[in-house]
């Protein structure tokens, strides 16, 4: 197995005004998943598309091990990719599907048969061999695509948004089948996604783009835990982080009437407009005249736990504050609750930078 490393890689579009992507410094190690995700245009799937091949690298340099590939032609990089609309010849079997590459390869009619079948083994298509492709559920379409790579025993596999056709309940399903079986075979993977549940559900590392720029490349747990600036912040988490502009001064963070608890960090770095931003599950209920004043407008009741989302009249609060709360709390529509938290669970963001205040 490889790694792969992106060198000040730059992809610019002729016409553009600005690079789609700047120039890319990114290592992915051997044998790990790594996630591209990041809001549409934001130059994830060209900075993929530079590693397969199928875009132009204006300037820098990719390597695969100590091979360096940028401008080598994608027959000869060694890479099998996964597309989001699978891409299969609906006139051939599946088996046919998986081994054509094979085929083209001058692989030998038994070593072809023998890599199509342990591949089916591995993802559960034995019986659907000699079956055509509209014969098949978007889900087992999207195995077949990842047969067909995994047949190939590239040195790295590339995947672009391979689960956005799929539904809901098929593409949870087909997610953890996909981190299962690159876990399996140990293959260095780069995924590209717009879905941070995905991302942060399937990645060994996560990498944050915006405008073509890495944000942050970390842990799942860690961009969660310690998001580097405000927009890693609001991208990351599901519903995502509530923030709130605040103004800072002696070390306090206020909020209209209501003075967020910070840690001792942010407290000596803050000054003027800061934004604070508190997980929905970090604030917690507290009586009437404490804390900050919510008036729920919608109540979500997920069985275990629940969402409120309500409105705040504080100056600087967003229309919409979110509350995690255990489903066995009363909490009715047209309420006005009164939440609080604790500094751990606060994180501070200088309002005009976007940089992380907090520890």
């Amino acid at each position: 197995m490889v790694n792969v490393r992106f060198e000040k890689a730059q992809r610019w579009y002729p016409g553009a005004d600005t690079p789609a992507v700047p120039g890319i410094d990114l290592e992915v190690e051997d044998g790990e998943f790594m996630v591209l995700v990041g809001p549409s245009g934001c130059g994830k799937s060209t900075t993929l598309r530079m590693l397969a091949g199928l875009e132009e690298v204006n300037s820098g340099h990719i390597y695969i091990g100590d091979r360096e590939i940028t401008h080598l032609p994608p027959k000869d990089r060694d890479i099998a990719m996964v597309f989001q609309n699978y891409a299969l010849y609906p006139h051939m079997s599946v088996a046919e599907n998986m081994g054509f590459a094979l085929k083209m390869a001058k692989v030998s009619a038994a070593e072809r048969e023998k890599r199509v079948k342990d591949a089916a083994a591995l993802l559960g298509l034995t019986e659907y061999l000699e079956r055509k492709p509209k014969a098949l559920s978007g889900g087992q379409r999207q195995r077949v695509a990842m047969g067909r790579a995994i047949v190939r025993e590239p040195q790295v596999f590339c995947m672009d948004e391979p689960l956005s056709n799929l539904d809901a309940k098929m593409r949870v399903q087909t997610r953890t089948d996909i981190a299962k079986l690159q876990a399996d075979l140990g293959i260095t993977t780069v995924y590209v996604t717009h879905d941070q549940v995905e991302a942060m559900t399937m990645g060994d590392r996560v990498a944050v783009m915006k405008l073509g720029e890495l944000q942050q490349v970390d842990t799942p747990l860690r961009l969660y835990d310690k998001p580097a600036n405000l927009f890693v912040a609001g991208f990351i988490g599901s519903p995502q982080m509530n923030l709130l502009e605040a103004v800072a001064a002696d070390g306090k963070a206020k909020l209209g009437g209501y003075e967020v608890p910070v840690d001792p960090v942010a407290a000596q770095r803050m000054n003027g407009r800061i934004t604070v931003g508190v997980r929905p599950e970090a604030w917690r209920l507290v009586n009437a005249g404490e804390g900050l004043p919510v008036t729920v407008t919608v109540v979500e009741e997920l069985g275990a736990d629940g969402f409120v989302y309500g409105t705040s009249d504080v100056e600087g609060t967003p229309s919409n504050v979110i509350v995690r709360i255990n489903a066995r709390d009363s909490v009715r529509k047209g309420e006005v609750i009164h939440v609080t938290t604790d500094p751990a669970h606060v994180h501070v963001f200088d309002t005009e930078t976007g940089v992380r205040l907090s520890d």
